[in-house]
């Protein structure tokens, strides 16, 4: 059930099928360096022309000067798994959930994601996990093979240092996977994302149900776990990355120490550094930064970190991601677009930034030969609103 994607070749594949030509026309093209009044055709699942003027040629579609920009590219997002597991420890039907997952990204404006999976297990205690990520990714790449999906998957194992069985279950995964990302997720309390175990305590307590003595020894066992295999998990993780083709991600970097052991695991981008410290490092790294949106779009971090808005202002932003709200990818962009009233450098960080920060070099950019993954965007006062997706030249929303 595995996909036929050729090692280490990410960006030859090829998802869902291609659609008769279209000309979108009298539109704001938003080009790599400019935006420019034309027209843009796509035919046989790529960017066939683009053409400057406001003329709309018989059989266009006169987008009566709408944005058009490049599909969205999505790095990191739970959505997945909240479709397989609505609610706590309702396990849903996972092909339905799939179907879901991608309908939903594909009326947003996301036309790639690299679906977030969990892999390090905790077989026991209230702060339980158990394994799900290799069964529902051959699911995934069914559902794919067959083009019962609508836009572009590829996976994102995320690697749970304090687990019990993270190698084990890295191990199950192949280069013909189409694993595109790994990110080194420590969630060891006092530390990173949850430095104040206060901030822990609301999100695990609510989410699983833990009592004051639950909730103790879950840091108790989390602690021993980093203890007793974080530093193999993390080097075994980083060398499977490697065998698996995947670009390697950190994530929650506060110190820039960590950012220093980031770089010499060869971390291409950190997700979600929690304070401006980590992100001037990462910079100074050459290692690209992912903020989410719901951060930008709040005005600060649901967990008390550095605010997505304050590293936009500061030249520290690169890339940002959905995270747990599709829908706020392509809100974010234009968030930015107000802040740094640039609207090519704001959308890339949501299409180009992301596709080469994943290895992708054939979309996140409207040009000739590149993919055709567009989307037509309107505005009700700065607020944008999505009028047409297409995915490979076929439209999906």
């Amino acid at each position: 059930m595995n996909s036929p994607l050729p090692s280490g070749s990410l960006e030859g594949a090829h998802d869902g099928s291609m659609a008769e030509p279209l000309c979108l026309a009298n539109a704001r093209l938003v080009l790599r360096d400019c935006v420019l009044t034309g027209r843009i055709t796509l035919a046989e699942g790529r960017i066939a022309e683009i053409a400057e003027g406001d003329q709309v040629p018989p059989g266009a579609v006169d987008c009566g000067g709408d944005v058009v920009m490049p599909g969205l590219v999505e790095l990191h997002t739970d959505n997945l798994e909240r479709h397989i597991e609505p609610r706590p420890s309702v396990d849903w039907p996972h092909l339905p959930a799939i179907l879901a997952h991608d309908g939903e990204l594909a009326s947003t404006g996301i036309t790639t994601v690299f679906d977030a999976m969990r892999v390090g297990s905790i077989h026991d205690g209230k702060g339980r996990y158990m394994p799900y990520a290799r069964a529902l990714a051959s699911e995934l790449m069914m559902l794919r093979e067959g083009g019962h999906l609508k836009i572009s998957h590829f996976l994102h194992l995320r690697a749970e240092t304090c687990s019990e069985t993270l190698l084990e279950e890295m191990a199950a995964f192949g280069p013909e996977d189409r694993v595109g990302i790994v990110s080194l997720m420590d969630h060891t309390p006092g530390q990173r994302q949850f430095r104040d175990l206060a901030a822990l305590k609301t999100y695990v307590a609510k989410k699983r149900g833990m009592s004051d003595a639950d909730f103790v020894e879950h840091v108790a066992n989390l602690k021993e776990l980093r203890r007793l295999h974080g530093t193999r998990h993390e080097a075994g993780a980083v060398a499977e990355a490697r065998r698996l083709g995947a670009v390697l991600a950190s994530h929650d970097d506060t110190t820039a120490d960590q950012v220093a052991t980031s770089k010499a695991h060869g971390v291409g981008f950190a997700e979600f550094p929690t304070t401006l410290e980590a992100a001037q490092a990462c910079q100074a790294q050459g290692i690209k930064v992912m903020m989410g949106a719901p951060n930008l779009i709040r005005g600060g971090s649901h967990s008390g970190n550095v605010a997505a808005n304050d590293l936009a202002q500061a030249g520290l932003l690169d890339i940002v991601s959905s995270d747990y709200v599709p829908s706020a990818l392509l809100l974010s962009a234009f968030r930015l677009f107000d802040l740094w009233g640039d609207l090519p450098r704001a959308v890339a960080c949501v299409t180009e930034s992301p596709a080469r920060a994943a290895g992708l070099t054939d979309r996140g950019r409207l040009e000739a030969g590149w993919r055709g993954d567009v989307l037509r965007v309107g505005l009700i006062g700065t607020t944008p609103v999505l009028r047409g997706v297409w995915s490979r030249g076929a439209r999906v929303a």
